[in-house]
């Protein structure tokens, strides 16, 4: 098994950082991708790669945090990017859902990491949030540009699933399918992406599994329960939890270049 979003970098896991990585270890997973989501995140996220085996990182700037994007940002993006524990761009994307950052400054920030992305041949990681055709409208001039790009977390309806998969993306499914009140219509749609298509991830420490027994005193997610969350998808697409795992270690590897 192989995390795709684990965010490491945040204080949730100060205290037992090495120890959470060592419950992964020991509950099955091979590796994990470290998610960067401003540039001083981003660069503890490729340090914490460096620092802990068959783990990856990402570099970008997430919507969020678009307002701070600067042509020095974009310096900084790329040449941690020429570090080879980096293997993809982004967190990044459009969230019309809070507007943390007003949606000029997230589509200025969006469109710089994507031409980025392009101008190193590296995949993307994305974060699309109550912007589906913005998004879209943004994100297709650039898909021929680049390697491959995977929503990740994604919560969408059937057809924002269809419109990507279209369009050649990958889809990243959190615990959230878990939740027998929001993950509904979510469980609806596992059935439509194709093996080859998916991945699997917690997005640590948020998105703790609702049904997951016994939940942790902390409530707080940890990589070390992505295999509920293969199991979970699995049973509800009707495939074997082993051959859905080695099909999704080899869409790891076959978007992010990695070895595990």
């Amino acid at each position: 098994m192989f995390d795709i979003g684990v965010n490491l970098t945040s204080s949730q896991f100060a205290k037992d950082r090495d120890e959470t990585v060592a419950r992964a270890q020991a509950a099955g997973l091979a590796g994990m991708l470290i998610t960067g989501t401003n540039l001083h995140e981003s660069q503890q996220a490729q340090q914490l790669a460096q620092r802990y085996r068959h783990c990856w990182s990402t570099a970008g700037v997430h919507p969020h945090d678009s307002s701070g994007w600067t042509a020095e940002t974009a310096d900084a993006i790329r040449q941690l990017a020429a570090l080879p524990e980096v293997v993809a761009i982004g967190e990044c994307g459009l969230d019309f859902n809070r507007n943390f950052s007003t949606q000029q400054e997230q589509e200025l920030a969006f469109t710089a990491q994507l031409a980025l992305a392009a101008e190193l041949a590296m995949p993307v990681f994305l974060h699309c949030r109550d912007a589906h055709q913005r998004f879209l409208t943004l994100l297709e001039p650039w898909l021929d540009k680049l390697p491959g790009a995977v929503l990740h977390c994604f919560t969408g309806t059937a057809l924002e699933a269809q419109d990507c998969l279209a369009r050649g993306m990958y889809l990243g499914i959190t615990g959230w399918v878990c939740d027998e009140r929001r993950g509904l219509e979510l469980r609806d749609v596992l059935p439509l992406i194709p093996a080859d298509r998916l991945f699997i991830e917690t997005d640590a420490p948020y998105l703790l599994p609702r049904d997951l027994k016994p939940k942790p005193a902390s409530r707080r997610n940890e990589p070390a329960m992505l295999g509920h969350i293969l199991s979970t998808v699995a049973g509800l697409r009707g495939e074997d939890i082993h051959w859905l795992e080695a099909v999704t270690d080899n869409n790891v590897k076959r978007l992010f270049g990695v070895d595990f």
